[in-house]
């Protein structure tokens, strides 16, 4: 080839004697020769080896700036000395299966032979079959994407092309807003992958870490940038379902090791810093107490979690050492038992840290451990003691203070819901009747009943002859876990007729409500409600239940001066919003409604002053957790519409949940009566419009 290597010539036949026997040795017995790294150009290859070609980009984990790039030389028998430094994670398809005798586990992987959190087979990372899940992400890239719900995640080149907001700054620093459009990428697009791998009965997926790796590599991260101390954005008490989660928003990077550290003066491996560690139970820690937690030390054991090896001072290990001298804080992870699945934890983030002591000990199978002593800054609001105090509740170990009603649904909920009140002296709710449903009354004509489904048994995700999901657009709305898996404008469920069995996962917003609820007092917003319970983003929280009234009455109350604050109408005017998942960061050719625009067949006006539920303590928020759903299902051969409430985002414990309350059609508003009169808005939120109703 013309101007190309003399090792590339071939030589032609003339004046070639052919029958000579010409010594070729096998091309994999040859050894390359590099040009010198002092005297060549910079190497064409992907950071953090070389610089990253023209017209390419580095993408996650080898985003390293262009100037901190050297050619190694590669001539050396061990070319690649950041490996393994701590300065950067490596992907995760890059952790090869260990061998099975004698293989040092890392501290903080996974255990293996447990659900992860999608309820899939989780095998331990670094196990053949973990490695070839992963790997599975970049091969099926070269399929098509034919439907919905088809055969791929991705197409050839000919989807929809994603193209990240983050700026290079907001990918290096992050804010509040910033970490939530994150977290909600993340989720949106993890629930996206577990709808497509229900539909084709997948149980071996690892729905979290597709998701992880495709936000890392198409940029949806922020806090890139190693730090001591405070994360931006990131706040005491914030909880994570996922590791990969705490990688995306800069709070903890390696989404396997327990212990992330960073360089202090030089070489990472001579001179490393702590920033932050994970406490998830499967090291001999000591957590009991909320301020002091005595942490093991990583390394020395085998892939099932058996010490086999002393563990040695060097990387995780001496960084806490380091710091131990140093005097720097360390950001602290503990991770609980999730209440709801027990099968998975809850990450909580609790703050500062600072490491005092440190010694070794002997574990229980003979070999050494180092154990550290961390202590909890003064100062930091409660995280995981808030959890700790609510266990003792639901032991009975502890009485909650201020409790007035055990439960004020009187046993109707499937669940207590208590009634406490630790600011005044105020025993009891005004006169209602608790009602768990919406009550339609016989003068309201609804909708003629619609299709019910023709399963048998229960509705399948895979099943595209369920009308449900043909009328769902072709897709079951809810994950395994019953988790909402995007916004619809009109949500279907299955109703008391269909010929489904009773425990159909299409009937989520029917079942009651399943989590921990309490009605508090709030301090200046009258009562509230809260869970004891984390709450997952996209889980059914309750229904907005009381008694379905027309225009012609609501008109009337107003006229009249009634002021009734606990009016639901889907009448009002409301702030659109992004939640569902990018289809961008899918290659998906079928087009999503990021921002939904709900169609509703008719108005529905509900009055939970006199009937309802515990929905009707639920405070409007111009920053709300909790968003509304339209839902319709067949009941008394009339399809009937109802709203129900699902979590924006991660919820941690005992936080108030709110929704937006929407404001009045100007019409309405000009008449500045009775319920569409304008409230002072007191949610406190940076977003804050000052006014609701």
């Amino acid at each position: 080839m013309e101007g190309g290597s003399s090792h590339n010539f071939v030589p032609s036949s003339a004046g070639f004697d052919k029958s000579c026997v010409l010594d070729v040795k096998p091309l994999r017995s040859l050894m390359p020769v590099f040009p010198d790294a002092s005297q060549a150009p910079p190497f064409a290859c992907m950071p953090p080896f070389g610089r990253t070609p023209n017209g390419y980009s580095s993408f996650y984990p080898f985003h390293v700036p262009q100037s901190s790039q050297t050619s190694p030389n590669l001539n050396s028998e061990n070319p690649s000395p950041m490996r393994n430094t701590g300065l950067m994670p490596a992907p995760i398809r890059s952790y090869r299966a260990p061998a099975r005798s004698g293989a040092l586990g890392e501290r903080g992987s996974s255990m293996g032979g447990a659900e992860d959190e999608d309820g899939y087979f989780d095998a331990h990372p670094g196990s053949s079959s973990s490695r070839k899940k992963t790997l599975k992400v970049s091969s099926s890239r070269k399929k098509n994407k034919k439907s919905r719900d088809g055969d791929s995640l991705t197409n050839n080149g000919s989807g929809v092309n994603f193209v990240s907001v983050m700026t290079p700054f907001q990918l290096e620093d992050g804010n509040r807003e910033l970490v939530n459009y994150v977290l909600m990428n993340f989720d949106a697009l993890r629930r996206r992958i577990c709808q497509i791998e229900d539909a084709k009965e997948s149980k071996n997926v690892l729905a979290h870490l597709k998701a992880g790796n495709i936000v890392m590599s198409k940029k949806v991260r922020t806090n890139m940038r190693k730090r001591i101390g405070v994360v931006p954005g990131v706040e005491i008490g914030d909880i994570f379902y996922f590791r990969m989660e705490m990688c995306a928003v800069g709070l903890h990077a390696p989404p396997m090791a327990g212990i992330d550290f960073m360089s202090g003066k030089g070489d990472a491996e001579k001179d490393p810093l702590a920033l932050s560690i994970v406490s998830s139970g499967g090291y001999d820690d000591d957590t009991e107490d909320s301020d002091v937690l005595i942490y093991s030390g990583q390394g020395g054991y085998t892939h099932n979690n058996k010490q086999v090896a002393d563990q040695k001072l060097e990387r995780g290990n001496l960084a806490l050492e380091r710091s131990l001298n140093h005097g720097n804080e360390v950001r602290v992870i503990r991770g609980v038992k999730d209440e709801v699945i027990s099968t998975t934890k809850v990450y909580v983030y609790d703050g500062l840290y600072k490491v005092h002591e440190s010694w070794t000990e002997r574990g229980k199978s003979g070999c050494n451990i180092f154990k550290y002593k961390l202590v909890r800054v003064p100062g930091q609001p409660g995280a995981f003691a808030v959890w700790q105090t609510i266990r003792k509740w639901k032991d009975g170990f502890s009485s909650r203070a201020g409790l007035v009603l055990q439960d004020l649904t009187s046993g109707t909920e499937p669940i207590p819901v208590s009634l406490v009140n630790e600011v005044d002296n105020e025993k009891g709710l005004a006169s209602f009747t608790y009602f768990p449903k919406l009550k339609y009354s016989k003068s309201f004509t609804s909708m003629p009943p619609s299709f019910v489904c023709n399963c048998h048994n229960a509705c399948l995700p895979g099943d595209m002859n369920c009308s449900c999901i043909q009328k769902n657009g072709g897709s079951f709305p809810y994950t395994g876990n019953g988790i909402l898996v995007d916004r619809k404008q009109l949500l279907h469920e299955c109703g008391p007729t269909c010929p489904c069995s009773p425990n159909c996962k299409n009937r989520v917003s029917q079942t009651g409500v399943k989590l921990r609820l309490e009605v508090f007092k709030t301090k200046d917003r009258g009562w509230g409600l809260r869970s004891w319970d984390s709450i997952r983003a996209g889980t059914f929280i309750c229904e907005y239940a009381g008694e379905v009234i027309d225009e012609v009455k609501l008109k009337h109350k107003g006229e009249e001066g009634e002021d009734d604050e606990y009016i639901f109408d889907t009448g009002r005017n409301y702030d659109s919003f992004k939640w569902n998942y990018e289809p961008g960061l899918l290659e998906e050719e079928t087009s999503n409604d990021i921002n939904v625009d709900y169609n509703i067949p008719y108005r529905l006006i509900i009055s939970a002053k006199n009937v309802g539920n515990v929905s009707r303590f639920i405070n409007h928020s111009c920053s709300p957790n909790v968003f509304w759903q339209p839902v319709l299902y067949e009941h008394n051969n009339q399809s009937c519409l109802h709203i129900a409430f699902f979590a924006i985002r991660h919820i941690p414990p005992l936080t108030e949940l709110t929704y937006d309350y929407g404001n009045s059609c100007s019409n309405e508003a000009d008449n500045d009566n009775g319920s569409h009169r304008k409230k002072k808005c007191l949610c406190g939120s940076s977003k804050c419009r000052g006014y609701f109703g």
